[in-house]
């Protein structure tokens, strides 16, 4: 049974700027610095479920004053959920699902590059056909990405890459069960991996997973709760964030200390949010913990950035 995660309120957020609002639907965000600048991308559309997403990205130098840096779209495709992947080779990388279809929608990922975040290439297909690459990272010079079946049956797949654009199956079923789907993944400096992994249907609880190189076995610990959107972060200190969506109580997006060894997820702030609401992206910078996110609390849904101060 789906339970409310432990609370903790110590961390404070001590700013909220609306910076996302010119479509009538603004949502799915990521967030990354990036040549000494904020970067943030979402989807533009009319509605969560439309046919017309394109992917904007903004830009700011203090991350309160933004402006549009680009829109990539692709003709007939609703381009979704984007998130940023920094490349060794110093460009930078988007990661995005391109949706067709009227009733039956089909999904494949689709990536672009840019040498400095305003011109991007055209979006190309990577991965495999109906499995969607939720977010990658780098390790080692090796990309890896988590993706998952957009049909039955369904399970989690890890991907890997020496390039970021030829992904290749590495672990076929990294999961299976409950629907697995969205999903964060870091690595720690001595090389072990974290995913935190969404599921639906039935068995709604998230999971925590853990594998040491070469990240063919996995272990996972049941965390009890139902999160939506995840996302993790690394603290220089060793700390490990995720930014998730709640549905106990009043659903929120919220900031939650990861517990590895206790596989336990505690809440410490929720951000201004409520019903269409989540999808984080996190950066550690000036000893504060910034956040994209998107909410329709203000009656609209918009791209929020909050800034929030954790306890030492």
């Amino acid at each position: 049974m789906t339970s409310s995660p432990t609370r903790r309120t110590t961390a404070e957020v001590t700013a909220v700027h609306r910076i996302g609002d010119s479509a009538p639907h603004n949502a799915f965000t990521d967030l990354i610095r990036y040549a000494g600048r904020w970067f943030c991308a979402f989807r533009e559309a009319r509605t969560h479920l439309s046919d017309d997403g394109v992917i904007r990205v903004l830009t700011s130098t203090d991350g309160r004053s933004w402006a549009s840096a680009a829109t990539v779209r692709q003709d007939g495709v609703d381009l979704r959920d984007p998130h940023f992947v920094l490349r060794p080779d110093g460009r930078l990388q988007l990661l995005a699902a391109a949706a067709t279809g009227e009733t039956t929608k089909t999904f494949h990922t689709v990536t672009a590059l840019s040498v400095n975040g305003h011109a991007w290439g055209d979006p190309v297909p990577v991965g495999e056909p109906g499995v969607w690459v939720w977010q990658a990272a780098w390790h080692d010079d090796v990309m890896y990405g988590v993706g998952y079946a957009t049909r039955d049956p369904r399970y989690a797949r890890l991907y890997r890459s020496d390039d970021g654009i030829n992904l290749q199956p590495w672990v076929s079923t990294m999961f299976e069960g409950g629907y697995p789907n969205e999903s964060g993944l870091v690595f720690d400096p001595d090389g072990t991996a974290h995913c935190l992994l969404r599921r639906d249907g039935d068995d709604a609880t998230a999971q925590l997973g853990r594998a040491l190189p070469p990240y063919r076995d996995w272990t996972w610990t049941d965390l009890g709760v139902q999160v939506g959107g995840p996302t993790l972060l690394r603290l220089p200190d060793g700390r490990l964030l995720a930014g998730v969506r709640l549905l106990d109580d009043a659903v929120r997006t919220a900031i939650c200390a990861v517990d590895p060894e206790h596989g336990e997820l505690t809440e410490l702030v929720a951000l201004p949010s409520g019903g269409d609401t989540s999808y984080p992206g996190l950066v550690w910078h000036d000893e504060a913990l910034w956040v994209s996110y998107y909410s329709s609390h203000e009656d609209r849904t918009c791209v929020y950035l909050a800034e929030v101060r954790l306890p030492s």
